[in-house]
Formats: C-alpha cells, structure tokens, sequence
C-alpha cells in the first residue's frame, strides 16, 4: 500500500496536481516527502482496492488493514483514504504498520484526518510518527521533542531537527512513553500557546512524569506552532530558541494554573491538588524533594504539608495499583519465550543473503545480551559484615566481587573452546562491542541503536525491545511487587545464570551438528577412515552428555 501511495504520488497525473502540489505549497522539499515516504490516495472510490484484488491481495486483508471499507452483505469495497495525502506510520524497526490521511478539500461531516483503525499489525497506542526516523538522532543528543501532528515533525526535520516524534494528536500512552525512554530520559514538549489545547495536553504529561522521564516544556512565539515555527528556523536558532524558553514542567503547571486560578481561594485549592497530584508521580524521591521545596515556594504553602498530602497520595495510587494487578488476567510467559530472541522483522539485506544455518537462532540470542547489556557486570556478591557505632552493631552488606561483564564473558567462554560466530552481521556486531568490553562507561545499547549502518541499528532496536514479562503470578510467590529493581525475576539480576546457558547452547549446537557430519561421513566411508570417525563420534557424544548435564541442570559457569 505504501509503494501504491508513493507512485500515485509521484506518477499519476491527479497526485501530482493535487498531492504533490499540496506538499510543495507546504514547503516540504523532495527529499523530505521521499525520507517520509509520504503519498496520495485517488479521487475514483476503490482505485487502492482494485489494483490491490488485481497483485492477490484478498477482501479480508484490506478489510482487516482498514484499507478498505465496506463489503457487508456482498457490497463493494471502498478505499478509506481516496482523495487525501498519505503519512505512513513507521514502527522502531522501519515497517510501515498504518497510515494517516489529510482530506484537501472540504467536505461536510468529514473529519480533516482519517487513521488506521486498530489491527493485528497495528496499536495505535504503542507507535509514535516519526519515532524510526528520530531514535538515532534523539540518543545522540540525549533528548526527544513532543509534537502534535506530522507536518510538525517534517518541518522540523527540513530544519535540521531530527529528534522529533508527535503524539498524532491524541493523548501520551504507557506504550509510547516507554518507546521514548528507551533512547533518553530527557523530553521537550513543545506547545502552540493554545491555553485549551494545553490544559489537555497537561494529563498525557503527568504519565511521562510517572515514567521518570525529565520533561521540560517550551511555549512557542503567540501564533505560531512547531510547523510554522520551525520553518522560520534552521537547527542553530531554534536550538538556542529552545534552550532560552524552556522551563521545567512542574514550575511550567504551577505558574499556568497560578495565573489560571487568580485569588479564588476555592480554584487555589484545587490548583494546589493538581499540582500536588503530578510531583506525588514522580519514582525518584530526591527529585521528589527538590519539586516540593520549590513548589513550597511557588505556592507559600508549608513544605510539611506538601509532604504530607504527597505521601498520603502514593498510598493511595499504590493501593489503586495493587487492586488493579489482582484484577487483571494473568498470562505466564516461560523462561524460553521470555528470553527468546529472534525478530521476525529484522530481514535486512544481510540477513537474507546469510543462508540460515543451525547456529543462527543460538547466535543471535547472545548478541541480544551483548546489545542490551554489553559491560553490565554478570554478578555481585555481597557478604554481610558487622560493625560497632556508638554503641551499636551495624549489619550491612559489603561488596566483595564483581562478576565479568556480559561481552567480556562470551568473549572468553566462546574464545577458550574455539567458537566464532557464523552469522556475518551477528559476528560484525559482537566484534565491535568487544572493542569496548574494558570501557566502563560504554553503553552497549545506545551505541547500537544510534550506529551508522541501517541495518546494525535495525537489528538493535529488535534485540532491545521488551516483548514479554513474567508472570505476575511468581512475583506473589515470591513475595515481591511487580516492578522492584532487586527482584530475582529480573533478566538483569539473572544473567549469571542466563549468559552461561546461551553460551552452552551455542556450543551443544555446534556439537550436535558435529556429530551429524561424522555419521554422514560414517555411511560413506572406508573401513580405515570409519575407525577413526568412530573415535571422533565418541568423544563428542561425551562432550554432549556434560553440555545436556549443563542445560538441564542450569548450571553456571564461572571463570
């Protein structure tokens, strides 16, 4: 559908009459509409669903898609998008999973943009416009603007701002909080001065708060919105516009709703609540603490009694928390799936014209530990010590040993028995982050996601994405709360168990496929050469026998 919409665009006379002249008028250059692979649907009501029927596309498809409308009871199908311009809607990894529709002329009881409904390939609240064209560019410079629409993101990419994602001009979920944080904790929403459309925006922005996000808030010039706005500019002033206008967004609520309230006790109250209600969001408590002593002075109000009603708030979301975790339906996810890791979307270029072997599955599950967690050390041990103070014995934990990094691990573990990785992507990558295994400051993950090579930074954003959790269920066996860092059903705090066992499974791969060769070569072979092969055959079945001890016991290796 996207290639349909793209050539239309370009090579149909109505889409170069109408889209293509609507985008220029816009001011978007060529390169712009090609980097966004924007399009244009036809007037003629099922022109996309015709030429769709003709390549095999079945009615059920476009229907499911929401390409199409219609066909009850035998009815023609209709295209959902005829006569508007096309934005295609881009996951992390590239793929193209919705599209969003802009009518150019007015039509009553029509509404300005037209979406994807939601779909088996399609949740709209887990993507973000532009997310796949920003996360290089937002790890880079460690920070993410907030848009509302898709014109606002090209415009500001025309102007040399990349790290840009818009919202599509509905309200901030936990699925795409949670795809922005995984490249920075640093966010600037950037708002039109509409005082409406900012009081809305207030309660999308309380999540990202409660996420632990940093959120900054710039008021554009009155007039103006990041479309217009970034038009004027290139990326050298709008910069240093934003570095001199943005402000905190909790001074930024408090003063909108000061000026907002006047001196109506009542309306104070509540504003007081309101603002109250966001700082009691925030995970970190010293970020906490720092909130409450300004908006203690923001407010004139007593710093205890902020501390006070905030406290009696988290109890509150807590409990709200809890209730609703014991309500929700639970679904166990196994150790396997919970650590399986083979993308099915990263089929870039080099992953198909590498045949697939019977290592490439082993391989790839301990890049993905390199990718995610690179020098994050395998283990801590701690001992307890005591100690005399005034009087007293303090019991506390003291750290005595720090484990070997993840990459420098497998490094070792595989080196030492003689393996390499077969896959040439995989083996590039791993190759790469043990250049910066004795580098404790490297951060693995970002340095994947924001490298030069599409497809390496394709494949990292795969490895890095989290697919599954475990089961609620074994967080209340074991008496712990869903979310605690120190949990022991954490991957990070399991990879001294989890890093050896990918590793022993590559090998007891390469061992069985070992033997396979040896008993092929069995069939053929002279009476001389089957002796030896015998030998050979049975010196792998007893390194097989402690590899399956290993796997079936989980036993972790140490070095």
């Amino acid at each position: 559908a996207r290639d349909y919409f793209v050539k239309i665009l370009h090579s149909h006379p109505e889409g170069k009459a109408v889209g293509l002249s609507y985008f220029r008028e816009r001011g978007f250059r060529d390169d712009i509409i090609k980097k966004f692979q924007l399009g244009y649907s036809l007037e003629q009501r099922d022109a996309l669903s015709v030429e769709a029927r003709k390549v095999g596309y079945r009615d059920e498809y476009l229907l499911k898609t929401g390409l199409s409308t219609g066909g009850e009871q035998g009815r023609p199908l209709y295209d959902r998008f005829r006569g508007r311009v096309i934005f295609p809607v881009h996951t992390l990894s590239g793929k193209v999973v919705a599209f969003g529709g802009r009518i150019l002329k007015k039509v009553e009881n029509t509404g300005k943009y037209v979406n994807s409904p939601e779909s088996e390939i399609y949740s709209k609240s887990s993507e973000l416009y532009g997310i796949y064209f920003a996360k290089s560019a937002i790890v880079k410079q460690d920070k993410c603007f907030l848009v509302e629409g898709y014109t606002d993101v090209l415009s500001m990419h025309q102007a040399g701002i990349e790290n840009v994602v818009a919202s599509s001009g509905t309200a901030l979920t936990g699925g795409q909080i949670r795809a922005i944080h995984r490249f920075s904790e640093n966010i600037t929403v950037l708002y039109d001065g509409d005082t409406a459309g900012i009081n809305a925006a207030l309660r999308g922005i309380d999540l990202l708060l409660e996420d632990g996000m940093n959120v900054k808030v710039v008021l554009l010039p009155e007039g103006e919105d990041p479309d217009s706005f970034a038009k004027k500019q290139n990326a050298e002033s709008f910069h240093r516009y934003i570095s001199e206008n943005e402000v905190d967004f909790i001074r930024f609520k408090t003063e909108l709703l000061l000026e907002q309230v006047g001196s109506d006790p009542i309306k104070r109250a509540g504003l007081i609540s309101n603002v109250v209600d966001s700082i009691a969001l925030i995970p970190n408590a010293i970020k906490r603490s720092v909130y409450i002593q300004e908006c203690s002075l923001l407010l004139n109000m007593d710093e205890r009694v902020l501390i006070a009603e905030i406290n009696r708030i988290r109890k509150r979301n807590y409990e709200k928390k809890r209730q609703q975790r014991e309500r929700e339906p639970e679904r166990t996810v196994t150790q396997a799936e919970a650590t399986e890791a083979v993308p099915s979307s990263a089929q870039t270029k080099r992953l198909q014209a590498s045949p697939k072997n019977p290592y490439d599955t082993y391989e790839l599950a301990i890049l993905r530990y390199v990718v995610r967690y690179g020098n994050t050390p395998l283990y801590r041990k701690y001992e307890e010590r005591k100690r005399g103070e005034a009087g007293k014995v303090i019991h506390e934990n003291v750290l005595v040993e720090v484990g070997p990094g993840v990459t420098e691990f497998v490094h070792f573990d595989l080196e030492r028995d003689g393996i390499q990785m077969t896959h040439p992507l995989y083996k590039e990558m791993f190759e790469e982050a043990c250049t910066h295994m004795n580098d404790a400051a490297f951060d693995s993950a970002r340095y994947f996601l924001s490298h030069p090579d599409p497809e390496v930074s394709k494949l990292a954003t795969e490895l890095i994405s989290d697919r599954y959790h475990l089961s609620k269920i074994h967080a209340k066996i074991l008496g712990e709360e869903e979310g605690d860092k120190d949990s022991r059903l954490l991957e990070e705090n399991l990879l001294n168990s989890y890093v050896p066992r990918a590793t022993t499974e590559l090998k007891n791969a390469y061992v069985l496929q070992k033997i396979k060769e040896i008993t092929e070569k069995m069939k053929t072979g002279d009476q001389k050469d089957i002796l030896l092969l015998i030998q050979e055959l049975q010196q792998l079945q007893e390194i097989r026998k402690v590899l399956s001890k290993e796997l079936g016991e989980r036993i972790v290796l140490r070095y």
